[in-house]
């Protein structure tokens, strides 16, 4: 069986939203993919300034952002369909959003885009809300690309995504996912102290000297402590972590060297800490961090003393793992599937998520 599907994925660290078209095959419960064309359309800084500005709103202006951000969306799926001809080829989109609000502990989730909006604009199916029922079955409702890892990636036994936020994943038996530190999206704060938008390879965190007092301080942070399934607000990077930095009274430079270093620590404690640690293995490394090479060196050598080898993969596979997750999530749901492990996000059952829009006529 055939499945063609359009993933989409707008990340904590604001760059822009990506888009992977895929193909899928099943044949009993193996599953084999293939990214057919993929790209990131970069947010204007329009865009990135009401994302950005989100949470404030009034009730009846973040729902009209809702709304407004579906029909960005689909404009945006439309364009991607004419630029890459792929005309009458997507069978479905799945749609991610882009997250403002989490507080699982209170049962809430939110994801701007409008489900019905982006229907209505491309004429085809869609699923969104693709947390909402995991967090509404007391899970944290993140990660949810483990489902994805497990199922199409089933060789690796370590995962580790350095979006704006840095997730983790064991591949053993329960499934093991969780988040582990802000990560692009501090970093990426910082080089905008210096005029950058990132700090491309890391280069400028080399220059720098890790501050010990502040690293312990950072380690020490209320949410390195806790135990079992867990999951970050975007909002603990910016309005709990940049400031701790920021206020420091250090360099930028100095600031980069001891945050790559804080993630690297808090990546080797979270396999540690599980107690349920696989020896020896490659760990499959994903997302815009993949490409920060001092902060991958400081991963690998944390992780050597656990005969933990880092890999990462193409430069395609790096920077649109999370949107072909996203696809193969929405085909799943298509298939009345589960798309959540349970056993990662702590809810009480698995369970069958996103909400489906038919956008035409049967």
């Amino acid at each position: 069986m055939m499945y063609r599907a359009l993933g989409m994925m707008s990340g904590s660290s604001l760059d822009g939203l990506d888009l992977a078209f895929v193909e899928f095959q099943v044949e009993g419960n193996q599953w084999q993919y293939q990214i057919e064309s993929a790209d990131c359309f970069p947010y204007t800084d329009a865009w990135r300034e009401r994302l950005i500005r989100a949470t404030g709103l009034t009730a009846r202006d973040y729902l009209q952002l809702h709304v407004d951000y579906g029909h960005y969306l689909g404009e945006q799926v439309n364009r991607f369909i004419e630029e890459k001809g792929l005309a009458y080829r997507v069978g479905l989109i799945a749609s991610h959003g882009h997250t403002t609000f989490h507080h699982p502990e209170s049962k809430l989730t939110a994801q701007l885009g409008d489900g019905a909006a982006l229907a209505a604009v491309t004429r085809l199916p869609v699923i969104s809300d693709l947390r909402a029922l995991d967090v509404a079955l007391g899970g944290q409702g993140a990660p949810i690309v483990p489902i994805g890892e497990k199922l199409l990636f089933p060789n690796h036994p370590y995962f580790l995504n350095l979006g704006g936020i840095a997730n983790l994943s064991l591949a053993n038996d329960p499934y093991l996912a969780f988040d582990v530190c802000p990560a692009n999206r501090v970093l990426n704060a910082l080089a905008e102290q210096m005029g950058h938008e990132m700090d491309a390879g890391g280069s400028i965190a080399r220059t720098g000297n890790i501050q010990a007092i502040l690293l312990d301080e950072l380690n020490a942070l209320e949410y390195y402590q806790r135990t079992g399934p867990r999951s970050l607000p975007n909002q603990f990077g910016t309005d709990v972590v940049l400031p701790l930095l920021l206020n420091s009274g250090h360099s930028i430079p100095d600031l980069l060297a001891t945050y790559c270093e804080h993630n690297a620590l808090q990546i080797h404690r979270s396999i540690s800490d599980t107690g349920r640690m696989i020896h020896s293995g490659e760990m499959l490394v994903t997302g815009g961090g993949a490409f920060n090479e001092f902060l991958m060196e400081r991963i690998a050598a944390h992780l050597e003393v656990m005969s933990i080898k880092p890999v990462v993969p193409s430069a395609e596979l790096v920077q649109y793992k999370e949107a072909l997750i996203m696809a193969f999530i929405g085909v799943l749901r298509w298939r009345q599937e589960n798309t959540v492990l349970s056993s990662v996000t702590g809810a009480s059952v698995p369970s069958i998520g996103g909400a489906f829009w038919m956008g035409q006529e049967a």
